[in-house]
């Protein structure tokens, strides 16, 4: 039987199936037509059935940043890069865990990243790839210096049974407007180039040169050298992405359905979607940082604040004065926050409501075992 999103309980995700396939399909089309090879980052939807279709339409394998993520992407993906260092036994345990039927890469920039992984795939009995990591102006992980990630790069050719693949890259301090990014993709484009001159100089020329984010993702073709990339917020975009000029509004294929509360205060109505909903990722990069969100058919209105379960809607740049009861579909400042505070995602075309999906790799996938003498407090 069909039914429409009026009778859901809110707060509650919706995703636009239409948006989401022509999200998909637009990637997929600009890949091919670049040579480049898409390995999205599955931390947005967290879902087996939209990596399905992300590999549907041509993408090489798909990138985890948690081994949670990688143990549920592994039943649908053979082919895994988990883009987070893999430092401490069980981490890299876990991780080597994997099935042998499913090729592992990680990404890293430690020499003890180096010795941890290659523990345990001695103790697994089986080769994983390694990225090196460089930082090539994000600051956060990744080797600055070149010469710092070439000597990585000889440790891991050492640490059989790993085997070194590649460089790695992720360029998310380029949040300017994607009308704005010239200059910042310039420099990008001659630290790439630097790194790739280097470690082939040295004979260690980067099979794979990994990089791309959202916000770069229509510019990677752009980068010199570069053989795949990692967006991750296309397959449903928000706010923040729009705001920039990464995706049209139109093109925003999440919301989160909520319910107008009360608007006993002037000027304002307040929604049952609050923090726990919506997350509190401000707006970065760009130049309208008011809010934690807007809604879908009226950007102009903005959620300004919130508690635990409540929202503010700012009515002042609005005529549209909403009643109790009234339903809105609100787009957040930053996707992946709010898909992660969700177990189910619900699926529509208009009002529709057309199919649901679990959000599988959410949390950390194990349980602390505590042993039988554990004091009681």
């Amino acid at each position: 039987m069909s039914y429409t999103i009026n009778e859901l309980e809110t707060p509650v995700p919706l995703v636009d199936l239409d948006r989401l396939a022509r999200n998909l399909d637009r990637a997929a089309a600009y890949a091919t037509e670049h040579g480049l090879g898409l390995r999205p980052h599955i931390k947005t939807h967290k879902s087996p059935r939209i990596a399905s279709e992300q590999l549907r339409r041509g993408a090489v394998g798909l990138t985890c940043a948690t081994p949670f993520e990688a143990e549920v992407m592994s039943s649908v993906c053979d082919d895994l890069l988990v883009a987070y260092p893999p430092v401490g036994q069980p981490r890299a345990a876990r991780l080597a865990a994997l099935p042998e039927t499913v090729k592992l890469t990680v990404a890293l920039d430690s020499a003890r990243a180096v010795d941890d992984i290659a523990a345990a795939a001695r103790d697994a009995d089986r080769p994983i790839g390694v990225y090196v990591e460089l930082d090539l102006g994000m600051h956060r992980v990744g080797l600055p210096r070149v010469e710092d990630a070439l000597a990585l790069a000889r440790a891991v050719r050492d640490k059989a049974p790993l085997e070194f693949e590649g460089i790695a890259f992720y360029p998310g301090h380029v949040r300017e407007p994607v009308d704005r990014q010239a200059e910042s993709l310039a420099s990008l484009s001659r630290a790439i180039a630097h790194a790739i001159e280097t470690f082939d100089r040295a004979g260690y020329r980067p099979s794979v040169v990994s990089g791309g984010s959202t916000p770069t993702l229509w510019h990677t073709h752009e980068l010199p050298g570069v053989t795949e990339f990692r967006p991750g917020t296309y397959v449903y975009n928000d706010r923040t992405t729009a705001a920039i000029g990464a995706c049209a509004w139109d093109d925003c294929a999440f919301t989160v359905l909520a319910t107008v509360v009360s608007t006993a205060v002037p000027g304002q109505a307040v929604v049952d979607a609050g923090t726990k909903s919506l997350g509190r990722e401000p707006m970065r990069g760009t130049d309208s940082a008011d809010g934690f969100g807007a809604l879908l058919d009226r950007p102009e209105v903005s959620v300004k604040s919130m508690s635990e379960e409540h929202g503010i809607l700012d009515l002042s740049r609005t005529e549209w004065r909403p009643s109790v009861g009234d339903r809105v579909r609100i787009v957040p400042n930053h996707v992946c926050i709010v898909v992660h505070l969700n177990d189910t995602i619900v699926g529509v075309r208009g009002d529709s409501v057309e199919t649901s999906w679990p959000v599988a790799a959410r949390g950390r996938g194990y349980e602390v075992e505590l042993t039988a003498n554990t004091s009681s407090t």
